[in-house]
């Protein structure tokens, strides 16, 4: 029988990243990509991560996350998705501080002021190019010249390179607008270079403590709000000297707050989350999952 079969969820949004929360803490099972995929497609979706939490494997933690793209992969780090299991969690428990095991490490969360809001720390950023990681060694991850020149627009410019939990290339460009992500971003999410394939974005620096930034998100396609890659844009443009360590990043679905702080590295994000509708996965769906 299949994990999801009949179980309960919760539909949420971070800036219009479409999110499913589904609890499997009292009912255990593993989701497999082939019923991710399927879950995507099914009358319950479509989504762009399943945020699937578990009982905690590490003593002090409140929840183990497994994140699963709409494509049936298996991310390491949503930063849109976290801040929506979180906000469940707080209502649940009435903590304002919160920590979940993931594939990225433990990522632990503080409620904000106004509802529906948190911050969320995404750790430290990795700049080796075997931590993001890359095919082959660079000595400068700041600059990753893949030559890549889009019908009607400017070359692209080398991309600073970064992990923050998964893999990110930005690239920074004079206007977003004469790119077309939906063209460069499957091409470049699947380029040799990334063995485990990358989130592509587009940054443009509106001024020292102000970017906007499009994605094309590792495994969901273009999206309205990549929180792991808004943390990628903000990193790139500190490393760079082209903005300050304390930015507002405006994505098409909203803005994040983010400080890459100074005391440690780590990188965190603020910023709300929608609630839309709770459901239930049809079991009959799961009998033969879609491919």
């Amino acid at each position: 029988m299949s994990a999801l079969a009949d179980r309960s969820f919760t539909k949420m949004n971070g800036l219009g990243n479409e999110i499913i929360v589904v609890d499997m803490r009292a009912r255990a099972g593993v989701i497999t990509s082939a019923e991710a995929r399927a879950a995507a497609k099914s009358p319950a979706g479509p989504y762009d991560q399943l945020m699937a939490l578990h009982a905690p494997h590490i003593p002090g933690t409140d929840g183990y996350v497994r994140i699963y793209n709409c494509d049936g992969s298996e991310a390491e780090a949503c930063g849109n998705g976290m801040r929506c299991v979180a906000d469940l969690m707080f209502a649940e428990t009435g903590k304002r501080a919160l920590a979940f095991e993931t594939r990225a490490g433990v990522i632990e969360c503080w409620k904000g002021a106004p509802a529906h809001t948190c911050t969320v720390d995404m750790g430290q950023p990795r700049f080796a190019w075997n931590e993001i990681p890359l095919a082959h060694p660079l000595d400068d991850t700041t600059h990753l010249d893949i030559r890549m020149e889009p019908p009607g627009a400017a070359p692209l410019p080398p991309a600073c390179v970064l992990s923050i939990g998964n893999p990110h290339a930005v690239f920074f460009v004079d206007d977003l607008a004469a790119y077309d992500l939906r063209t460069l971003g499957p091409a470049l999410e699947h380029h040799a270079i990334f063995p485990e394939r990358a989130n592509i974005s587009l940054a443009q620096v509106l001024s020292r403590s102000h970017l906007t930034v499009r994605t094309w998100e590792r495994g969901a396609g273009l999206t309205r709000a990549c929180g792991s890659a808004a943390c990628a844009a903000a990193v790139a443009a500190a490393r760079l000297g082209r903005a300050d360590r304390d930015t507002q990043v405006t994505l098409p679905g909203g803005d994040l707050h983010l400080e890459w702080r100074t005391r440690d590295d780590h990188v965190l994000m603020t910023g709300p989350v929608e609630y839309e509708h709770e459901g239930r996965f049809d079991g009959a769906f799961f009998k033969d999952p879609v491919s």
